[in-house]
């Protein structure tokens, strides 16, 4: 069925006006053949004739050309019933507003744009930094607050129902019979990936696995675990609250030269020293020139059962050998033991830091966020270089007085935003 005469005779179509496009015209072909033969047949062509001249010229007056002088006054009168009230928003486009945009998209800096911005002054450390956070979890699996005891475990002799599960707060002794690695610790990566690992006696909160392969992807790329010239990697790595020692042990298994764990728990100080021997990281690195450690050299993993502050500011006094320098320090403290300005000034003020020394901080998310410039009493700066969320947890990581040698780790201010 072709479409009424009366259209198709009355459609001018001028130069100057805005053209209909032959998919246009098919279009409104099909849409007339589905219209029943009813006495209202005419007046729905009228209709449909309106709304596609609508959308194709700048003005209702201009439509009025598709259809005959007969019915020119029902279709003024619908134009005029129909309009809707003018405003910005509901304006008809013009036919160049009509050509199809990009959406914005926010420009990320380019290395030029980072090498052009002055990097801002460290100021004082913001107040929310200076007390201790409230950062209580919910209840998961074996993790109750300390007073409940809505949830009583069944002796093992008794099998089925739902309440088997033993619950244990943070902190305190764990059934080692029942729960022998209850995070299921294991290595990510690297030459000795998927070996397990020891739980100490207690329960931690440990590094979530998709954070920790986050973090060592970030360490990769900085460059950390290349070799250099021919010689092999000589990274040095401070695992501070090192727990079982899952942190430190991933670094050595993706190449890290030596690693020291510092925990002020015996229980932890003893799994990380187990989990040193399972994974087989109880050799000796021998020293000499060009290795950076003295001739005697020194044990490829240390253990240091000390406060965490005290082994920041007073190193040697806990075993720590003098002189010594690392190129990576990892800070996974308790979220509500720690008041994290305090930690941040210490590892900051550290002799056992050094130019570009990357510093990870694990923060809660209730925490706000970390600042971006941290300030030195020397008058050196930590850079901030990352700062990302993964779920309740913000990891954010820092340079020591950088010197462009680690060309990929680059002050990015934008991500140092309250979250």
């Amino acid at each position: 069925t072709a479409i009424d005469p009366c259209i198709v005779q009355n459609i001018n179509i001028h130069h100057h006006r805005t053209t209909i496009t032959s998919h246009t015209a098919n279009a409104l072909t099909a849409a007339m053949t589905l219209l029943p033969n009813s006495p209202h047949r005419r007046y729905g062509i009228v209709v449909m004739a309106v709304s596609c001249a609508s959308l194709f010229q700048p003005t209702a007056v201009n439509a009025y050309s598709f259809v005959s002088s007969s019915h020119r006054t029902n279709l003024q009168y619908s134009s005029n019933k129909l309009s809707l009230p003018s405003s910005p928003t509901l304006r008809r486009q013009t036919s160049a507003s009509l050509v199809m945009k990009r959406p914005n998209r926010i420009r990320r800096p380019t290395d030029k744009d980072r090498s052009n911005t002055q990097l801002q002054q460290p100021t004082e450390l913001p107040a929310n930094l200076k007390r201790k956070v409230d950062a209580k979890r919910p209840t998961l699996g074996h993790v109750v607050p300390k007073k409940s005891n809505t949830r009583q475990h069944k002796p093992l002799t008794e099998l089925g129902g739902s309440n088997t599960a033993q619950l244990r707060p943070q902190g305190q002794s764990r059934d080692t019979q029942r729960y022998n690695n209850a995070s299921n610790l294991r290595v990510l990566g690297g030459s000795i990936r998927g070996r397990k690992l020891e739980s100490p006696n207690v329960y931690l909160r440990p590094m979530m696995g998709k954070v920790k392969e986050a973090v060592y992807s970030t360490f990769t790329s900085f460059g950390m675990y290349e070799d250099v010239g021919g010689v092999s990697c000589k990274t040095r790595h401070l695992d501070i609250f090192s727990g079982s020692g899952s942190v430190g042990l991933e670094s050595l298994s993706r190449g890290a030269w030596h690693c020291t764990f510092v925990d002020m728990s015996n229980d932890c100080c003893g799994a990380s020293e187990r989990n040193i021997e399972r994974c087989g990281f109880d050799g000796w690195n021998e020293g000499g020139i060009g290795t950076g450690i003295p001739d005697e050299g020194e044990p490829t993993a240390r253990v240091v059962c000390s406060d965490a502050f005290r082994a920041l500011r007073q190193p040697e006094s806990v075993g720590i050998p003098p002189g010594s320098k690392y190129d990576i320090v990892t800070l996974c403290p308790p979220y509500e033991e720690i008041v994290y300005a305090d930690l941040l000034e210490a590892v900051a003020n550290s002799e056992l830091v050094t130019e570009d020394t990357v510093v990870m901080v694990e923060y809660p998310v209730e925490l706000g966020c970390l600042p971006h410039v941290i300030g030195r009493e020397d008058g050196g700066v930590l850079v901030g270089v990352r700062n990302r969320k993964y779920g309740r947890t913000v990891i954010a990581m820092y340079v020591v007085n950088p010197t462009g040698d680690r060309e990929v780790a680059f002050s990015r201010p934008e991500e140092f935003v309250s979250i």
